[in-house]
C-alpha cells in the first residue's frame, strides 16, 4: 500500500489520480519528476498580451 492519501477531490495535476500526502500535490515521485521536467524544458508559459502601446505617456494622458 502506498502513502497516506489526501481527502477525496484532490487530484494529481499530472495524471488525475488521488494525491499522496508524501508527494503533494502529486500522487507519486514519478509525477513530481514529470512536472519538474516540464518546468526545466520551458513547457509551461504564462500567456502574455503582445500588444505594446505606442508610448506610455499617451496611455497615461500625458504629452
Amino acid at each position: 500500500m502506498s502513502g497516506a492519501r489526501t481527502p477525496a477531490g484532490k487530484q494529481c495535476p499530472i495524471c488525475k489520480k488521488p494525491q499522496d500526502e508524501k508527494f503533494r500535490p502529486f500522487c507519486s515521485k514519478r509525477c513530481a519528476d514529470v512536472d519538474l521536467s516540464r518546468w526545466l524544458k520551458d513547457s509551461y508559459a504564462i500567456p502574455a498580451d503582445e500588444r505594446v502601446p505606442d508610448t506610455i505617456a499617451n496611455d497615461e494622458g500625458e504629452e
